[in-house]
């Protein structure tokens, strides 16, 4: 007798997957508890096997579960397109739409795309995965999420595409002498004690370059990816850091950090966005693209952003 799969239930193990408890599960979807363990057990009764391991942290998938989690979320993708064809031929944008973004980008983009999607397209799903820029260009390469919005320096990549150019600035705790002024040259840096991503990370790999046409040594005390991390080392451990103006723009506007543009050379960052290629890019990623571009492009963001003026804002 052949099964009817119910993709609610389908939905549910992915969900479970994704959360790898029960509780976390009922959370996320907003059902209880004992409902989302009853269709579980009902979906494994249906397979004709285990899914999950129950252990002291949680679910992880049994040998079985692992097996059939690549046809599973197959069938879940291939009717999530079947429903966005069918509105989409209606004239009805919908579907989920996964979003990588970089932390420090997140607070700028997220709140008002959501808000503009909720208010023209209801039927599309945002989903955000914050990263690194190494996280999200893989990310973008294996297919993770559909589009990918990150830092590129120089000249961007084969397709990607420009949204802003903004500046880098120093930033030190509020009082120091170097960031009291709007602009600090390069080799003002030399020997400063700094926090900065990992040595192989896009902006260390610039830094070094300049490091070496202006004969001067950073001194890097710590490496991390996080920018809180960054920020919070910044404002309490007397080190430095480099970021964008949007990234440490509410910690200077509460008097926690300041920061002066860094010119001779500027040290300029692209705000990039790329597709995915490993399918084909659905109407609404499309559309959601549409959306980020148009962001961008408003004023506000702009100022927000902090441009390429080589201005403080203060």
């Amino acid at each position: 007798m052949s099964t009817a799969w119910d993709l609610s239930r389908l939905r549910l193990f992915l969900l479970v997957l994704s959360e790898g408890s029960l509780t976390r599960t009922a959370v996320a979807s907003g059902l209880t508890q004992p409902f989302v363990s009853r269709q579980i057990a009902r979906l494994e009764e249906e397979c004709g096997g285990k899914l999950f391991l129950r252990t002291g942290r949680g679910m992880t998938l049994s040998d079985f579960g692992e097996q059939l989690l690549p046809r599973i979320r197959a069938l879940v993708e291939d009717a999530d397109e079947l429903t966005a064809t069918v509105r989409e031929r209606r004239g009805l944008l919908a579907g989920e739409v996964t979003l990588g973004v970089l932390s420090s980008l997140s607070p700028t983009l997220v709140v008002p795309l959501f808000l503009r999607l909720r208010a023209l397209h209801p039927g599309i799903r945002l989903r955000v995965m914050e990263g690194s820029v190494a996280h999200i260009d893989q990310w973008v390469a294996s297919g993770a999420v559909d589009l990918g919005v990150t830092y590129d320096y120089g000249n961007i990549g084969a397709g990607s595409e420009s949204l802003a150019r903004v500046s880098s600035y120093l930033v030190s705790a509020k009082g120091d002498r170097l960031t009291q002024t709007d602009n600090v040259p390069f080799r003002k840096l030399d020997g400063l004690p700094m926090v900065l991503p990992s040595a192989m990370s896009s902006i260390r790999v610039l830094l070094r370059r300049l490091e070496r046409e202006a004969a001067i040594k950073l001194e890097v005390l710590l490496e991390a990816e996080s920018g809180q991390i960054q920020r919070a080392l910044t404002a309490h451990a007397g080190t430095y850091t480099i970021a964008a103006y949007h990234a440490i723009e509410e910690e200077v506007r509460k008097g926690q950090l300041q920061a002066a543009c860094i010119i001779q050379p500027e040290i300029i960052r692209t705000i990039a966005m790329s597709a995915t290629t490993v399918r084909a890019t659905s109407g609404a990623a499309r559309e959601t693209a549409r959306l980020i571009r148009e962001l961008f492009a408003d004023k506000e963001m702009q100022s927000r952003l902090g441009g390429t003026n080589g201005l403080n804002p203060r």
